[in-house]
């Protein structure tokens, strides 16, 4: 009896240390498991971001070309709009060139003044512009009639584009409406700033260059 007791005491002795292993090599693998997982946790958090950083790169990308293919339509317009002023002012020169001058009629504001940005005539213009007319009825042949708008350098290129373009159209349309000049013999162009007959640099040079040209061409 005593033996056998002895004997179940060593065994107990023999296993207890294996079943304390097992109980370590049990925790260090759910620690091992546990910090593999935290280690995929922040790989998959550093993936979502640098996905959402290209997501936000991407964005930030198509907004710029969207932008500069922006611009470029814009510049293709003004070129093409400088293209045709420049064809209409050319064709006018040429007109010009192959007839022959027969009166010719400045309306600037020296001695017709036309109110700041407006293109409504005054009655000095009118009266001016009647005289023209008679003349060219009386003359009795087909005529051609050019009428330019000038302005001075204040403003911007298109802004003084756009106001000579804007007096010419309504010397055109009094002398159409008023004078019975009919419109296919007429045609009106803006130069601008681009022509100027004196100095911007003062008032009286300015008064000069904000005018209207009429040339009558046989």
């Amino acid at each position: 009896m005593h033996y056998r007791k002895l004997a179940i005491l060593l065994s107990l002795i023999v296993i207890v240390p294996f079943i304390s292993t097992g109980c370590v090599s049990k925790k260090v693998f759910r620690a091992n498991v546990d910090e593999n997982a935290a280690r995929m946790d922040s790989a998959e958090t550093g993936i979502e971001a640098n996905e959402r950083r290209i997501g936000d790169l991407k964005g930030e990308t198509d907004s710029k070309i969207a932008a500069l293919e922006g611009r470029t339509d814009e510049a293709v317009q003004i070129g093409k709009a400088a293209d045709a002023k420049a064809a209409k002012a050319q064709d006018a020169a040429d007109r010009a060139a192959r007839g022959r001058l027969l009166w010719s009629v400045t309306l600037s504001d020296e001695r017709v003044k036309f109110s700041f940005n407006q293109a409504d005539l005054p009655d000095e213009a009118k009266s001016t512009l009647d005289e023209l007319c008679e003349k060219i009825k009386s003359y009795g042949k087909a005529v051609y009639v050019e009428i330019e708008g000038h302005t001075d350098s204040t403003g911007t290129d298109d802004y003084n584009y756009t106001l000579g373009l804007r007096r010419a159209g309504t010397v055109r349309d009094y002398m159409h409406s008023a004078g019975g000049i009919p419109l296919h013999a007429i045609n009106t162009i803006s130069l601008g700033e681009s022509v100027p007959v004196a100095d911007n640099g003062n008032s009286d040079g300015r008064a000069q260059n904000r005018r209207v040209v009429v040339r009558v061409l046989e």
